[in-house]
């Protein structure tokens, strides 16, 4: 079921966001961070406009997006947070056309799914980060972390993934029996 895996360490998180800071790539660093909370899909998060998270009238962005999902046809709306506002504000300073993630050319359109794959592979690659790592694993990220972490229940976790029960969660997310192992010799009830 899980063809891709989530990124497991922290610092390996923040290096892949860095990687794309620091060439000065705003465009694909917003694609990172947006993937990693926004929990979408890599083809809902392209389809994203700039009218989705920007309200032209107050000239202000938005605190949350309502999006249809194209796989599921679900509705969802999803807050924005401090990091993904954050990289809005600076890529909204360059631009270009009404898709947020826009490609490079003279009329611009939404780069497609498999130039966002090689953005990420190439940087995962660069940085030696192992395992099956894609765009989908920014997408499972998220779920990782909230379920190793502890600060997330189950039950919104199941419900932000649109899964039927927590099982799938958690086959979905690579729950390792290593990550099961520390968590009982981690457990401290006496």
């Amino acid at each position: 079921m899980a063809a891709t895996e989530p990124i497991r360490s922290k610092k390996q998180l923040r290096e892949l966001a860095g990687y794309f800071l620091e060439k000065g790539q705003i465009r694909n660093y917003t694609l990172v961070v947006m993937g990693m909370y926004t929990v979408l899909r890599i083809s809902d998060l392209l389809r994203l406009t700039w009218s989705d998270v920007y309200d032209e009238e107050r000239q202000t962005f938005r605190n949350e997006i309502t999006v249809i999902e194209k796989k599921t046809k679900k509705q969802k709306t999803i807050a924005l947070n401090k990091h993904i506002l954050g990289a809005l504000r600076q890529l909204y300073l360059h631009r270009r056309g009404e898709f947020i993630f826009a490609n490079n050319r003279k009329e611009p359109k939404a780069i497609s799914r498999v130039q966002a794959w090689r953005i990420i592979h190439a940087a995962v690659v660069e940085l030696g980060i192992t395992g099956k790592i894609a765009c989908h694993s920014l997408r499972k990220t998220w779920g990782y972390h909230a379920v190793k972490d502890g600060n997330v229940s189950l039950a919104v976790i199941v419900d932000i993934y649109n899964h039927s029960n927590y099982e799938i969660t958690k086959c979905y997310l690579g729950i390792t029996q290593d990550e099961r192992n520390e968590a009982y010799m981690g457990m401290e009830l006496i």
